[in-house]
């Protein structure tokens, strides 16, 4: 979705909740920074006078004392600020990055399959961290120029109203009208770069993923031409939003060097006309040059937030993107399970239909055989009963219980799914197994993996079942991946497994002894078995056909 401006800068902000008085601390130290670094200025400028015989109503004593002071606590006071600014940033990032793991685990698996893996990474990794400049360099600065400009116009307002209104329009004219009119015209410039940079991330990532097939096909030198061209446009987006900031730079300085002239150029006629004295003149147009500071770090984040809110808007698109099929938190638990049943569903996918009108009884403690040519209805139909979708019409039960209306986690627990393509984690063989029940014992894992046939594999390596998946690279054929995924399931003990050709990577060694142990288990297991094999669906006690979404 399109979010406006301020729906972001709002929707980031609000984010801070908790850690308010971090921010409100990291305000208050650093307007006080800034007022030291501007009057060490002024006092400066009123020892000046001071030495000159122009009387200002302190002594030079105090004045070099209030020198001193502000020297010595302007360097403790930025500290001061810096720290409890970038304290505030690091923490909210640490929430994002939670909320945003937890989003997609909402949104898997079914929104994230429209996703590119890429740009995925791209919002994980760049645009979460992007978001450090907001949280730490604009939020807080923000704040800090709007309180440090509003007492320098009461300080040069003391000295002279006038003086004051064109310092308030300086101000207006620095941090805030420069940056709008740089934000408005520099936005898409900002989300072109993130999604040219999300793009490029995806296409990186497949490259990598196919590398095998491109050095097959010898077709690197177009893979690498197309890579070339997407970089070089990510050059000249980057280049575009330097030459908007250079520009943005250049008009900011004119601003202050005309304000700062005006305010003296002013004075200077209130002076002849006898309505000022030299010193007021004076120390109002040190005081407006010498404030600039806050404004003018507002006007140079304009140019730098550009690609920070594409990154913001993004997140939060991806925050409040819905999930295909909403979490059940307060439905109905199923205690024992005696069977599921499809009645008359019909799904489709992208305009496609799928399935029409399918029925199907699946019996307690029986293995429940599906064959049909790809295209067919098979996977989806497993995808149903895991309700990684809601079905357009029909319904789907368990234990007489629809499943749309069953708590989401006590159906994971209910159902063991396996899927041709197993996928392994950066951990050890024993971790990735124990992955489907994170208290199981050793021998409980050893056990499952009997069952799945890697037993005497995984034994075989030198380190067992400590060995790392990437210490073996290659070195797992995708039968030992798809065994690892069915000792997942087995340990998982879910009384309705769901298996989407299990035996398709394996010999027909490895598939007996897959099927023994299948057959074993459907003694207190309901399986669901999808399969092209013939081979492999003689275990079943009763097998259907599929056929353009109906059983056939």
């Amino acid at each position: 979705m399109s979010r406006s401006r301020i729906n972001v800068l709002a929707g980031l902000t609000v984010r801070i909740g908790p850690l308010l008085p971090v921010l409100v601390l990291t305000v208050i130290l650093g307007v006080l920074g800034f007022l030291s670094a501007i009057f060490l200025i002024i006092f400066a400028a009123m020892a000046l006078l001071e030495v000159s015989g122009t009387a200002t109503g302190y002594s030079l004593t105090i004045l070099l004392a209030a020198l001193a002071f502000c020297a010595s606590m302007r360097g403790l006071l930025r500290y001061g600020e810096q720290l409890a600014g970038h304290y505030l940033a690091f923490r909210l990032l640490a929430v994002l990055r939670d909320k945003v793991f937890s989003a997609l685990r909402r949104l898997a698996p079914a929104k994230l399959e429209k996703r590119d893996t890429g740009d995925l990474i791209a919002v994980i990794t760049g645009d979460i961290e992007l978001l450090e400049v907001f949280y730490a360099h604009t939020v807080g600065p923000v704040a800090i120029a709007f309180l440090t400009s509003a007492l320098m116009v009461c300080f040069i307002a003391s000295l002279s109203p006038d003086l004051a209104l064109l310092a308030a329009l300086a101000y207006l004219t620095v941090g805030v009208l420069l940056p709008a009119v740089n934000s408005r015209k520099g936005r898409d410039l900002g989300a072109g770069c993130r999604a040219g940079l999300g793009a490029a991330n995806g296409y990186f990532l497949e490259n990598l993923m196919g590398l095998g097939e491109i050095i097959r096909y010898d077709c690197g030198a177009a893979r690498e031409k197309t890579m070339a061209a997407m970089t070089a446009e990510l050059d000249a987006g980057q280049a575009r939003l330097k030459r908007r900031e250079g520009l943005t730079g250049a008009a900011t300085s004119a601003a202050i060097l005309l304000f700062s002239g005006a305010v003296l150029g002013l004075g200077l006629q209130l002076m002849l006309a006898g309505r000022l004295e030299f010193s007021q003149v004076l120390l109002a147009t040190v005081a407006m040059i010498s404030s600039f500071g806050p404004v003018v770090a507002l006007s140079s984040l304009s140019t730098g937030l550009l690609p920070t809110m594409a990154a913001g808007e993004r997140v939060l698109d991806l925050l409040a993107e819905v999930p295909e099929t909403p979490e059940v938190q307060t439905g109905r638990e199923v205690r024992v399970f005696t069977g599921a049943r499809c009645e008359e569903v019909s799904f489709a996918y992208a305009g496609e239909e799928i399935l029409s009108r399918f029925s199907l009884p699946i019996a307690e403690n029986r293995i429940t055989g599906i064959c049909g040519a790809s295209g067919s209805g098979k996977s989806t139909l497993l995808k149903l009963l895991m309700r990684f979708w809601d079905t357009g019409a029909g319904r789907i039960t368990i234990s007489g219980e629809d499943i749309r209306r069953i708590n989401t986690e006590n159906l994971r627990r209910l159902e063991g799914y396996v899927t041709q393509e197993t996928f392994l984690f950066e951990a050890t063989l024993e971790d990735n197994i124990r992955l489907a029940k994170p208290g199981a014992s050793a021998s409980e894992v050893e056990e499952a993996a009997e069952k799945a046939g890697i037993h005497e594999f995984i034994r075989s390596l030198p380190r067992g079942y400590q060995t790392r998946v990437g210490e073996l690279g290659e070195g797992l054929s995708g039968g030992e991946r798809q065994r690892i995924a069915l000792a997942r399931a087995f340990l998982h003990g879910a009384p309705f497994l769901l298996l989407d050709e299990p035996t398709s990577n394996l010999d027909s060694f490895n598939e007996a002894l897959i099927l023994k142990s299948l057959r074993e288990a459907a003694g207190d297991k309901t399986v669901v078995l999808v399969s092209h094999r013939v081979s492999t669906l003689r275990i079943a006690d009763r097998t259907y056909a599929m056929e353009n979404g109906r059983l056939s």
